[in-house]
């Protein structure tokens, strides 16, 4: 077999696409969106934005968890009246997090009627399927572009295949029906989608709104659909892009789904914000689609949001459930710790942690992780050797191996990650 010189294998997701970067405002506050802004994760509430506690205090806990954009159902007269006591709210609590105005059919009465609900949000969406039939339709997209520049206000146009438009779907079907080779139901559909987000984008240009005021999203419920829309869209724009399945699921299938879609797509380098649709369980929290996004950037290696815990799988050797505790104690520990630590140790949301279950590939896996401990497994010796920075340092034992080793991950963060400038040490 003849000799063939290796070229060098490189990792890593292709170059970020580019598109323009988009400011979003509240008081003196600013989160960029696309050009070089990190990937954003957003999500939305689900309470009645009638009531104002309520939708404030989820607002809070999905900003807690990690949502740089929350989005906001705005439907009523007595909706839009309580947005700005929302944000009167999230001023009062110390919430720095912009409010999204989610629109459909009325946004044009709503925004007119409440400048103060108009004003106090940082950006709308805007279905173009949703806003009006007919003549209408443009008139009042138009009127809701007119309010975004006087409040010089972004806007994501957000199309939705189970809205999308009649009149424009009937028109790029009989468009297609004229073709020599007439295309699939998909690919009609597909290019319905793209069309629709296109030509509002380009509607919302002409009636004044700036290229880089406008975001785009082209929503759909298969992963095989998203992948296929994005891709094209992506090639015809230079838009901000936001990314989600529109339904993803409950559980492990909506995680699968958005993890699936989205993660293609980020590797290609499409993408400037991102939200998983989760169908939350009953009484289960909202901020666990939050969770999932970040731990799709982060485990693609495209941003760092909390130190990652590293644990083996378990085996026949692993017959004890001691490492599975550890794990689970030290992750969710150290998801609690980033509130305090992000502000006081820049950097410690890139520490590893490994917490592995026998000798096999214990010692290899801590030595590789700033922190790392091998605990006993089936027939080994009671003893867990602790290792730093790929140093053995020490050998826990006894009952209180799991605070011990709370306490060194402790230490480590403190000694290892620089303060942030006027924040002093406890």
């Amino acid at each position: 077999m003849a000799s063939v010189e290796c070229m060098p294998i490189i990792g890593g997701p292709a170059p970020r696409r580019q598109s323009r970067k988009v400011g979003i405002r509240w008081g003196g506050q600013l989160v960029t969106v696309g050009g070089d802004s990190p990937i954003r994760v957003q999500s939305m509430t689900n309470t009645d934005t009638e009531d104002v506690i309520g939708t404030a205090i989820q607002v809070k806990e999905l900003a807690q968890a990690g949502s740089e954009l929350v989005r906001i159902t705005v439907n009523t007269p007595e909706a839009a009246a309580a947005v700005p006591e929302i944000r009167n709210q999230l001023d009062r609590m110390g919430v720095m997090v912009p409010l999204v105005g989610d629109f459909h059919y009325n946004g044009h009465t709503l925004l007119a009627d409440y400048p103060d609900c108009a004003e106090a949000l940082s950006k709308y969406r805007i279905n173009p399927g949703n806003v009006g039939k007919g003549a209408k339709r443009d008139t009042q997209f138009a009127q809701m572009i007119e309010m975004a520049i006087k409040y010089d206000k972004p806007v994501r146009i957000g199309v939705n295949w189970g809205s999308l438009d009649q009149s424009l779907l009937a028109r790029i079907m009989d468009e297609n029906a004229a073709r020599a080779t007439p295309w699939d139901a998909q690919s009609v559909m597909y290019e319905a989608l793209i069309t629709s987000a296109l030509e509002s984008a380009e509607l919302a240009q002409r009636v004044g709104l700036s290229a880089d005021k406008i975001l785009l999203s082209c929503k759909v419920s298969a992963v095989q659909d998203l992948i296929a829309v994005y891709r094209e869209l992506g090639k015809r724009c230079d838009y901000a892009l936001h990314l989600g399945l529109t339904e993803a699921g409950m559980g492990s299938k909506g995680i699968v789904a958005s993890t699936a879609a989205l993660s293609v797509l980020l590797q290609e380098g499409i993408g400037d914000t991102i939200r998983i649709s989760l169908t939350p369980e009953p009484g289960g929290a909202r901020t666990g689609e939050i969770v999932v996004a970040q731990e799709i950037l982060q485990t693609m290696g495209l941003r760092a949001f909390a130190p990652m815990v590293i644990a083996c799988p378990g085996c026949g050797r692993t017959t004890s459930t001691v490492f599975q505790e550890l794990a689970a104690s030290i992750q969710k520990y150290l998801r609690e710790q980033m509130p305090v630590w992000k502000a006081q140790y820049p950097g410690v949301e890139n520490m590893n942690v490994a917490v592995m279950g026998c000798i096999v590939n214990g010692p290899g896996e801590s030595k590789h992780a700033n922190i790392g401990i091998s605990l006993p497994g089936s027939g080994e010796s009671p003893a867990a050797p602790v290792f730093v920075d790929g140093e053995k340092v020490r050998t826990l034992r006894g009952d209180h191996i799991a605070e011990e080793f709370q306490q060194i991950v402790d230490d480590y963060v403190k000694t290892h990650y620089g303060q942030a400038p006027g924040v002093v040490a406890a």
